[in-house]
């Protein structure tokens, strides 16, 4: 469970973002993926913020019970707090960190860390379970590549398997 620091920080990140001010970690995947979840506004997910969050997604029909079960994972009503305590336990089953950068290394034929941004957002929104490019421009917010177009693939599976950038 996260303690009030970290919620604390979890807030100040909440405001920075709606003020308009930029962060690059995964507290904004957070913050957006719980803003996308409660789809009604009232601080809470629920099973009509799930059925919702479904239909947004193109899955029409939800079984009651599918969302039931998913509602009784929580220790009790889905607010901010529970949602980033369930999302850290759901983190915990990432795939390791060499498993990710091995998936990268794919593409980085010279081995320098890196890939170009462009090739990522073709092959994100060309493949397998195909990104939008709102999706890409999210990702891309949260993990800018650098002025020259490359991605840091080795930061990102830091972040993305430890939950903060490396110094």
């Amino acid at each position: 469970m996260f303690d009030q620091s970290q919620i604390q920080e979890f807030k100040e990140l909440a405001i920075t973002l709606m003020t308009g001010r930029q962060t690059a970690s995964i507290e904004v995947a957070e913050i957006t993926a719980f803003t996308i979840m409660d789809q009604n506004r009232d601080g809470f997910i629920d099973k009509e913020d799930l059925r919702d969050t479904f239909a947004a997604l193109g899955r029409i029909n939800v079984k009651n019970e599918e969302l039931e079960a998913m509602v009784k994972e929580a220790p009790g009503p889905i607010n901010f707090t529970v949602f980033l305590t369930m999302f850290g336990e759901k983190l915990k089953g990432t795939d390791p960190e060499e498993t990710i950068l091995h998936a990268f290394k794919v593409f980085d034929t010279e081995g320098k860390g890196f890939v170009k941004a462009d090739f990522i957002k073709e092959k994100l929104m060309t493949q397998a379970d195909r990104f939008s490019e709102e999706e890409v421009k999210q990702m891309f917010a949260a993990f800018p590549p650098d002025v020259c177009g490359n991605l840091d693939y080795r930061n990102l599976c830091y972040v993305i398997t430890h939950g903060e950038e490396k110094d």
